[in-house]
């Protein structure tokens, strides 16, 4: 492979030797899994086709109904079922369901096993009604859901063993990063925090750097100063994936001598644009003139989206809080008998547009609690953070901390959410001492209803920084989304029964 020419300094790193035992093509392990996921899809979709055949029509043979014309022509359901296994294995592969690109992370894999489970279906309804084929509904209209439903079950089990082995550092593309210091070491700590995504960065190519030990590796990496560097990267590390981060480093002219200088079928070209927390549905390629442009969606939160979120939200909590009335009596009994007090604490909030509003909670800390506050956080040292939180606050109750574990406290909220005054999922509301430190970025929180879980919760809860958590929320602001809601919610359920960062 020649590298393309470069007038940056050499390479000044140090480079690690080549790892022992590893194949050729870093992405052996892709095939490997692939052939897994084909084994398991194979099993999943047989057991759906086979299984809802002797459900209709039991051991017995069946044979399909056709026309009168058609009477000596004999095909049973058994030679259809083959059939349909056959198709089904077919779309799985050509819609690229096992792509080492999507497999173990984002919701692409899991929309494409569905979109080709759809397609198949609408193919096998044209050719009944093209053939007059009168094949037997609670066939199709049983064996089709209960497919999809083992397929997507078998995927996602999957998906936590790679997820497991990722974390290892197994399971993944080792990938050079090539930008500037800053650039490259913000993608690499990126790419370390989130091991799910399946890149493993095991060097850096710096441009605009002569010195390459001034990038703070944590920890520390391979390193070469400029592209005539990266030949040598790649092969010392066994990488089989390089990512640009710094296109303004490397002219259309070098980008292309760089692709170019890849080995094809080995190496791996993937560019991370200057663009952060934009969910994949917002970006649009569209090609003009031998440019790949991207196009981003602005958010919006009017008309029909803002209309479906408030229906779920009110039948959403309506159901929520006629299922658990029992446990909510329950808990006004129990917080009314431990301490004195009212059973509801209600706290004024800060809402979508900067509206306040009273937010309801179970009480779950002594009378008078907030005239502490202000003294609790300046020992802490986080009294001008925008993230009034205690920790090991000795305001709580016995009854409180238990509440407090599981979250059980924010209950009452739902009654916020049949109110119009909060959403089941949104940013957390915050108090108006609070809201008064947002920055510009913070304050985008409010451009929606907050809620009653978020994604911040879901994803550390109060083991979170300011800065994370405003990260997670914004993200959340600028992609929101039905699907994400509903993952959020069902994260929400797993995150409380395990009570991980609540306080």
């Amino acid at each position: 492979m020649s590298a393309p020419r470069d007038t940056a300094a050499p390479s000044t790193g140090t480079h690690a030797a080549p790892s022992s035992g590893r194949p050729a093509d870093g992405h052996e392990w892709a095939r490997r899994y692939a052939r897994r996921l084909i084994a398991t899809d194979l099993l999943a979709v047989a057991w759906a086709v086979i299984g809802t055949q002797l459900l209709w029509f039991g051991f017995e043979r069946a044979e399909l109904a056709t026309r009168e014309e058609q009477r000596d022509m004999s095909i049973d359901y058994t030679s259809i079922s083959i059939v349909l296994i056959a198709a089904w294995m077919a779309v799985l592969a050509m819609f690229g369901t096992r792509d080492p690109r999507i497999v173990g992370t984002g919701s692409i894999e899991y929309k494409r096993i569905a979109d080709a489970a759809f397609r198949l279906f609408g193919i096998v309804a044209i050719i009944a009604f093209l053939f007059q084929l009168d094949l037997a509904r609670g066939y199709i209209l049983i064996g089709f859901p209960l497919g999809l439903i083992a397929l997507l079950a078998s995927r996602w089990i999957w998906r936590q063993w790679l997820i497991a082995e990722r974390a290892h550092g197994r399971y993944t593309a080792r990938a050079v990063i090539v930008g500037t210091p800053r650039s490259a070491t913000a993608l690499a700590a990126e790419l370390a925090s989130k091991p799910e995504a399946g890149f493993r960065v095991v060097g850096a190519c710096l441009l605009g750097a002569a010195d390459t030990r001034s990038a703070p590796w944590d920890p520390p990496l391979p390193t070469g100063a400029g592209l005539e560097s990266l030949e040598k990267l790649l092969e010392s590390t066994d990488a089989d994936t390089v990512v640009v981060t710094s296109t303004d480093e490397l002219p259309a002219d070098r980008m292309r001598e760089l692709s170019w200088s890849l080995e094809p079928g080995r190496h791996h070209l993937v560019v991370a644009p200057n663009l952060a927390d934009i969910a994949g549905p917002r970006i649009h390629m569209r090609p003009v003139a031998g440019l790949p442009l991207m196009h981003i969606e602005m958010p919006r939160y009017e008309g029909a989206q803002r209309f479906s979120k408030k229906a779920f939200d009110f039948v959403g909590a309506l159901v929520i809080v006629a299922s658990l009335s029992p446990l909510l009596a329950a808990i006004a009994i129990v917080v009314k008998l431990s301490s004195p007090g009212p059973v509801l604490y209600r706290q004024e909030r800060i809402g979508r547009d900067g509206e306040a509003f009273p937010m309801f909670k179970f009480r779950s800390m002594k009378v008078d609690a907030d005239s502490e506050l202000e003294r609790l956080l300046r020992e802490q040292g986080t009294g001008d953070t925008p993230l009034f939180k205690v920790r090991d606050d000795p305001r709580v109750t016995k009854v409180g901390r238990v509440l407090r574990r599981y979250s059980l406290d924010e209950l009452p909220q739902l009654f916020n959410v049949l109110r119009g005054e909060m959403s089941l999922v949104g940013p957390r509301p915050q108090r108006e001492a609070e809201v008064a430190l947002y920055d510009a970025a913070a304050a985008r929180r409010l451009n929606v209803l907050p809620g009653l879980t978020g994604l911040w919760q879901v994803s550390g809860r109060s083991n979170l920084s300011w800065e994370q958590a405003i990260r997670l929320d914004l993200y959340y602001v600028e992609n929101w989304s039905m699907t994400g809601d509903l993952v959020i919610l069902w994260r929400t359920l797993r995150a409380v029964v395990r009570s991980e960062g609540a306080f």
